[in-house]
């Protein structure tokens, strides 16, 4: 009697009532690592005994008719098995139906690899029979290698050795040959690099044990990226003297798109600050740039965007970004209460990494390594990724200065990175199709909006490191330096009602330019910009890197605690003395500034003309205790007098002290 399926499991007494076990999946994929001829032998065995099991061979054509000693039909097992152990003997094979039974009973319950014959190919551990404690021994000693430096394998030998007599007593264990440890220890080292780089022995390991963790990401600002790494390139700081720079970049996880990029002579708290702002501000475009890198000529939509934002209107082809989380690994720019004053000013979720963490903030890594393959190597000056791959006399090439290369990067990133194609941006329900970040941010705009956030003077203040000090008669000092303007009258030994910091004011302060600070106003609201006591008596900005140096040279020639004035002199000596490059032969060797002395005038000159934004200055100087106030207006021209002759003076040319060889 036939039963339809569908009625018989509908029906309200249906039970299973017993299941025999289901059959291994066997694979000829598992037989990989036998060797061919006990492999081949094992598949002969599957051919013999499907064909004892369903009639047909596996290679039978469509429509083949079983034989007629092996059709289930009308055989039963028994018969057909030896009917098979017949067939094979037919051939020469010794073989049984006793054996026949055994084979296929194994070939059911584990597939072709239970049919394979391990008497042929017997299959050996990893580390054969070596004794357990050796191998304990020298896992130790692979364990200590991650941190040390690189060694050769017959200083782990000697090591294991050492580990050995420690644990069980000298001679207790015996140490294997030299040739049987150097093969224990290449099995057991694999893949950990001991005697290999010590860089990547020590990446590996601080890579998690566990699964990877993905973060989802679905909107752009969601999740960021911060870091910062030296760049591989030389540059041409002021008055010609080659230097290293450094890169801090942000990265927006959704869109792999490079928010903001500044190179920096070293990457300080104020920089990591300022650099949330440049995310925030729209990329100009630039004199020489061409109108495809406009963003209304991308796939941005920039029609929507600038009902929103009008200063998208001239922007060029990079979105803007407003961070809600920003992960960033524990360097002191970052874990700075600076930086952390900054991402609490703008509402945004600070998440530092675990301590040697690289693998929590990949993107980034991933991200400088990329602009230094892309970017970096064809500049002159490159200098490789290590000092192995630096090539000779690379100080002599054509270098660039900071603003050269900060130029061509900012243009780089909106011509090549925002419109090259991602393999971490892929759509997925088509896999196979990758997106530009352009592309990427265009289409998650589309769900999650657009809200602009336009910073002021006095957001770019909020930004800048943070002190506390008094407002004292004379003003205030910072550093041994001495600020003071008029505005400050009302607070002169005042308490600013900050109990949580002993009633002191809170002044900001830009480190890459000494000249000015910021006191905040507690009493009503708003900033004082108040300048410094000499602020007219040195030609050009500086910061605290050339103000220390002077101070520390001072100390070194006998000045046991030099005044103000007397390191604001030496600051301007500094400068001058070391724009004025070599004298040749003849000048005097005292006069000579020292490769020190031109290394932090060029440096405090670099992160004085960063192009970082920076907060507004008043049109205010002061010389000495007076303040003057700098007018713009054309005075009135009622004199009938003659002009006086202009008499032009000589430009100072750095490009021609820069060839000027020591």
């Amino acid at each position: 009697m036939l039963v339809d399926q569908t009625h018989l499991q509908a029906a309200e007494d249906f039970a299973v009532l017993g299941a025999g076990e289901r059959a291994a999946l066997g694979s000829a994929a598992l037989l990989g690592h036998l060797p061919k001829e006990v492999a081949e032998r094992a598949l002969w065995w599957q051919r013999h005994l499907i064909e004892l099991l369903t009639g047909l061979a596996p290679d039978a054509p469509a429509g083949t008719r079983p034989r007629p000693e092996y059709d289930p039909t009308v055989r039963s097992l028994a018969e057909r098995e030896r009917s098979k152990a017949a067939e094979l003997a037919a051939r020469g094979e010794k073989i049984s139906a006793r054996t026949v039974k055994r084979k296929r009973q194994r070939y059911e319950a584990g597939g072709v690899e239970a049919v394979v014959d391990h008497r042929l190919a017997p299959h050996a551990s990893l580390l054969g029979r070596a004794d357990p404690r050796v191998m304990s021994a020298i896992r130790q000693a692979i364990a200590e290698s991650v941190d040390a430096s690189t060694r050769t394998i017959e200083y782990w030998r000697w090591r294991t050795e050492q580990i050995l007599t420690a644990e069980h007593g000298k001679g207790v264990v015996e140490m294997p040959s030299r040739a049987t440890f150097y093969r224990l220890f290449s099995k057991l080292s694999h893949g950990v690099h001991v005697t290999g780089s010590a860089r990547t022995r020590r990446s590996l390991a601080n890579q998690p044990d566990g699964p990877f963790r993905y973060d989802q990401v679905a909107a752009p600002g969601e999740l960021m990226q911060i870091d910062s790494t030296p760049l591989d390139v030389l540059v041409r700081l002021d008055e010609g003297v080659p230097g290293r720079v450094e890169l801090c970049g942000l990265v927006d996880v959704a869109t792999r798109t490079i928010a903001a990029a500044v190179l920096c002579p070293s990457t300080k708290s104020v920089d990591a600050s300022l650099l949330l702002a440049r995310a925030l501000t729209p990329e100009p475009m630039r004199p020489g740039w061409i109108d495809a890198l406009k963003m209304s000529r991308s796939v941005l939509p920039h029609r929507r965007l600038l009902s929103l934002d009008e200063r998208l209107e001239h922007a060029a082809a990079r979105p803007v970004i407003i961070p809600e989380t920003i992960v960033c690994d524990r360097g002191n720019a970052f874990i700075s209460e600076n930086f952390r004053s900054a991402c609490r000013a703008l509402e945004i979720t600070f998440q530092p990494c675990h301590p040697r963490s690289p693998t929590e903030k990949p993107h980034i890594e991933r991200t400088l390594e990329s602009v230094a393959t892309l970017f970096c190597q064809f500049l002159p000056g490159y200098l490789g990724r290590t000092a192995e791959h630096r090539g000779r006399n690379v100080e002599d090439e054509r270098l660039w200065s900071i603003q050269e290369i900060q130029e061509f990067l900012d243009e780089w990133l909106v011509a090549k990175w925002q419109n090259r194609r991602h393999d971490g941006l892929r759509d997925p329900g088509s896999p196979g199709r990758t997106f530009t970040p352009n592309e990427k941010y265009a289409s998650l705009i589309e769900s999650v909006g657009y809200v602009p956030l336009a910073l002021d003077g006095d957001d770019y203040v909020e930004l800048l490191p943070a002190t506390w000090r008094v407002v004292n008669s004379y003003g205030v000092k910072i550093n041994h330096r001495i600020y003071d303007c008029a505005e400050l009258g009302p607070f002169r030994r005042q308490p600013s009602g900050a109990t949580g910091k002993r009633d002191l004011w809170e002044i900001h302060r830009d480190p890459y330019d000494a000249n000015w600070i910021w006191v905040r106003n507690h009493w009503e609201s708003g900033w004082i910009p108040v300048p410094w006591k000499y602020l007219g008596s040195v030609p050009q900005p500086f910061g605290d890197l050339a103000w220390d140096h002077a101070a520390a040279d001072l100390r070194r020639h006998g000045e046991t605690d030099p005044t103000e004035e007397q390191i604001t002199k030496a600051v301007a000596e500094l400068l001058a003395r070391a724009s004025q490059g070599h004298g040749g032969e003849s000048t005097e060797r005292a006069s000579r500034p020292s490769r020190r002395d031109r290394r932090v005038a060029a440096r405090t000159r670099a992160g004085a003309q960063n192009t970082t934004p920076r907060p507004p200055k008043p049109e205010t100087v002061s010389a000495g205790s007076d303040d003057r106030q700098l007018h713009d207006e054309e005075a009135d021209d009622t004199s009938d007098e003659p002009m006086a002759k202009v008499i032009q003076l000589g430009v100072f040319d750095p490009f021609k002290e820069a060839d000027k060889r020591w």
